[in-house]
């Protein structure tokens, strides 16, 4: 029966590690969608920002409660679930509490602040249910979210509680096994620990064979759980857990303020005023802007699947604040759609077919993009360094180079650029004159 169950455990491990590996494989595909971009520079700068940004939740202090909630269940799942390595060494060789006898008290300690963090977690994702579906938050009730995305997270939370109460669970039947001197448990006793001891008046009035039964399902229970949430991962917003540590890495060391300008467009104005210098053979100039994902840089990709949906962008801006259409998460969303569309187009054809859809007019809109005033409160607010402006202002310049789509109050500026070198509609010759009537 031992043996039967090692090699169960061998076989679930190795098909959820194979289809956990199968699909990042694809994510990590559909990232590299967009452009080649260099962010190798300033490696202690990237590390300060990685250590404060997606170790530190640095952003999410701001609202010390909400911090420390999230911060609760951040380190509590990543964790505990160190704990995970014992019971994987268990499963495969078929001990019982591998690391006990190692670490002798100190192995009650960790065991102890498991359950602790435990607790904590159940506290802080109930906490946050009720938040998203009684309190109603307005960020976490905007229709950017109907549908599956609304769900995710609930399902999410609602599955870090089942495991943790499968964790404490495990812990009061095992105990109980080993003071009752059951074979193969009382091989390693730890005694009580603090909270699952709470638990075994629930149990004591099982028999061994009933307590066996508890043990053993909530240890499957619990392995299955995380296997399963490691292969949810991929489909989910909580990818963000895996991806906020690189992307705030790689995130934008440059003021925020600053733009980054083609010199491609400065090039074009260059070989109008002097053709002579214009590259031989007539080559066409290079695409301005972004119209699809493949016109985005991989970084933008990244900022895509790295997307927590928790709307603290949408909520600093003040073109959604003010009712226009725009929500910088469902720029984030509506990338993140396309790239995932294109990647089951890959997989279907073996190369990407034309299938006539974009990211600008098919998912993202105009109106949506001339809502957005470049004021970066998204960029400021976002806890893992994630910038939609970079994408809103992509495509925002393919529609004015590449479509010559802007609206009349933007060709006359233009226009006034252009031929007075100033927005306003007075000669450089004129400009000075208000001074004469002083």
């Amino acid at each position: 029966m031992q043996m039967a169950q090692q090699i169960l455990f061998v076989l679930l491990s190795a098909a959820a590690i194979w289809l956990f590996v199968k699909n990042a494989g694809k994510i990590v595909r559909n990232i590299r969608l967009g452009r080649s971009l260099d962010l190798s520079d300033h490696p202690g700068e990237r590390m300060r920002n990685m250590l404060l940004l997606a170790f530190g939740q640095k952003k999410m202090f701001r609202n010390p409660m909400v911090g420390v909630l999230h911060f609760f269940v951040y380190a509590g799942f990543v964790i505990i679930n160190i704990e995970v390595l014992e019971i994987v060494l268990d499963g495969i060789f078929g001990t019982h509490r591998l690391f006990a006898p190692m670490l002798g008290g100190f192995y009650n300690f960790l065991i102890n602040s498991f359950e602790i963090l435990a607790v904590l977690v159940i506290v802080a994702c109930v906490i946050f249910l009720v938040r998203r579906n009684i309190i109603k938050l307005r960020r976490f009730t905007s229709h950017d979210l109907d549908g599956w995305p609304r769900s995710d997270a609930n399902y999410i939370l609602i599955t870090e509680i089942v495991l943790m109460t499968f964790f404490l669970t495990l812990n009061a039947s095992d105990t109980l096994l080993q003071a009752k001197g059951v074979e193969h448990y009382a091989e390693h006793s730890t005694g009580n620990f603090v909270f699952s001891q709470y638990l075994q008046p629930v149990l004591s009035g099982l028999s061994v064979n009933a307590l066996i039964a508890v043990e053993r399902g909530c240890w499957w229970l619990h392995i299955i759980g995380i296997f399963a949430f490691l292969n949810y991962l991929p489909y989910s917003k909580h990818l963000h857990i895996v991806l906020a540590f690189p992307n705030a890495w790689f995130s934008k060391l440059v003021p925020k303020g600053k733009m980054d300008n083609m010199p491609a467009i400065q090039n074009e104005v260059l070989y109008a005023m002097q053709p002579e210098l214009a590259p031989a053979g007539g080559e066409a100039p290079p695409k301005f802007g972004a119209k699809d994902v493949q016109d985005l840089t991989w970084k933008n990709m990244l900022d895509a699947f790295s997307c927590t949906e928790c709307g603290r962008c949408s909520a600093a801006c003040p073109a959604t604040i003010t009712g226009k259409k725009l929500s910088p998460r469902k720029i984030m969303m509506d990338t993140r759609d396309r790239a995932e569309e294109i990647g089951k187009n890959i997989d279907t054809n073996g190369s990407f077919q034309d299938d006539g859809r974009s990211l600008l007019h098919d998912y993202i809109t105009v109106e949506e993009l001339r809502a957005c005033t470049t004021c970066n409160a998204c960029v400021q607010e976002c806890p893992v360094s994630i910038n939609p402006l970079d994408i809103i202002l992509q495509l925002r310049r393919y529609l004015v180079m590449e479509e010559s789509n802007a609206p009349a109050e933007w060709t006359g500026m233009f226009g006034n650029i252009e031929n007075n070198f100033a927005p306003w509609k007075f000669s450089p010759d004129e400009r000075d004159k208000w001074t004469q009537e002083l």
